[in-house]
């Protein structure tokens, strides 16, 4: 009875594991070298139009000029998306990569281990002598078996966690293509398509339906607070915010509503909306707020606030809800005249209020999302 063979033959099997495991790590490499390349390129075409365009503008001062220079500037920020899509998409499968390094090194421990303890069998079997040698064999052939089937196990759930791992960061890289085929500057806006207008930041209303120059009556009536909310869901968002008030926040970015070490504000708001029965996911991302708004048509661009923005809505600071662009998120606690007063996460590491001032503040925003 060849029990070494027998040994070697499962010992195999937990190598082919390996294999597996070392052959996605392979790829996953091979595919974050390639997403930091693109994104070294698109640097250095953004640099390189960016200057050409310089040269231009330079010597060539026309009424077409600052149009020209608004083109200029949207591809640049184009450019910019995309070039910090791949480093996103680079550092994603980064993370795979090295989970799958961890699992390769994992299974090389169970195949060394089982080696170890395979080996102890087979000396014990072959130490028994005389009439007792058979059945000693038959023994650490049956301990080897055993064994392996444990470690078989283990390894086993090393690769479908693996795959578990690589699926999510499937999802994560799915996601991320749909930001940039629609990050707002590729795909301008289109009329009537709630997003909100990248060359117009400056311009809108006040709150109150006060138009720049601060006269006229509009959407707030007679320009008294609008406090409270409209809806008993606002109501609840507005008791659940004011809860948290002054909370700070802890070491590397640690609070009570997301992943530690990441900015928390869009954690923090719809955490808010969703203890008020608010039908949306915890979302990390500012801008995804604004794109769940636009799906279920309640988004309003920086243009509609004065009119459109109550309490218990989100606004969005930035310039548009792609990533880069869209920076931060308020819950709106009253609208005064011509001011807001919002409840923000992440604002100065804590939770508090602020107020703007329109339109002098209308800059800082790109939109707001009623609750639905």
């Amino acid at each position: 009875m060849d029990v070494q063979g027998l040994a070697d033959r499962f010992a195999g099997e937990l190598k082919a594991h390996q294999g597996k495991l070392e052959g996605k790590q392979n790829e996953a490499r091979t595919a974050q070298e390639a997403l930091e390349s693109a994104a070294k390129a698109i640097q250095d075409q953004r640099d390189a139009q960016r200057k050409a365009a310089d040269t231009l503008l330079a010597h060539w001062d026309s009424e077409a000029t600052p149009g020209f220079e608004k083109k200029v500037a949207r591809f640049d920020a184009d450019l910019d998306a995309t070039a910090e899509a791949s480093l996103r998409g680079a550092r994603i499968v980064a993370e795979v990569s090295k989970a799958l390094d961890g699992r390769h090194s994992a299974v090389g421990n169970l195949i060394d281990d089982f080696a170890g303890k395979a080996g102890q069998f087979i000396q014990a079997g072959l130490a028994l002598a005389g009439v007792a040698a058979p059945a000693g064999l038959m023994k650490a052939i049956a301990g080897i078996s055993d064994l392996a089937q444990s470690y078989l196990k283990e390894s086993g759930g090393q690769l479908k966690d693996a795959r578990d791992e690589m699926e999510e960061a499937a999802r994560k890289l799915r996601a991320l293509l749909r930001e940039v085929d629609t990050d707002g500057i590729a795909d301008p806006k289109q009329p009537g398509d709630g997003k909100p207008d990248r060359e117009g930041q400056g311009g809108g209303k006040g709150p109150g339906g006060k138009g720049p120059d601060g006269g006229g009556d509009g959407g707030g009536g007679d320009g008294g607070e609008q406090d409270g909310a409209g809806s008993g869901t606002a109501e609840e968002i507005l008791d659940n915010a004011r809860q948290h008030l002054g909370f700070q926040e802890g070491p590397n970015n640690q609070n009570k509503w997301g992943p530690t070490g990441q900015p928390w504000c869009s954690y923090f708001a719809t955490s808010m909306w969703r203890e008020a029965g608010v039908d949306i996911d915890k979302l990390g991302f500012t801008g995804d707020v604004y794109k769940w708004g636009q799906e279920q048509g309640t988004a309003y661009g920086q243009g509609d606030i004065a009119e459109q923005a109550k309490p218990g809505d989100a606004l969005l600071f930035g310039t548009g809800p792609s990533y880069g662009n869209s920076t931060h998120i308020g819950i709106v606690e009253k609208v005064e005249g011509n001011t807001i007063t919002t409840i923000e996460g992440n604002s100065g590491d804590q939770v508090r209020r602020r107020t703007y001032t329109f339109p002098q503040d209308a800059g800082e925003f790109y939109g707001g999302v009623h609750p639905k």
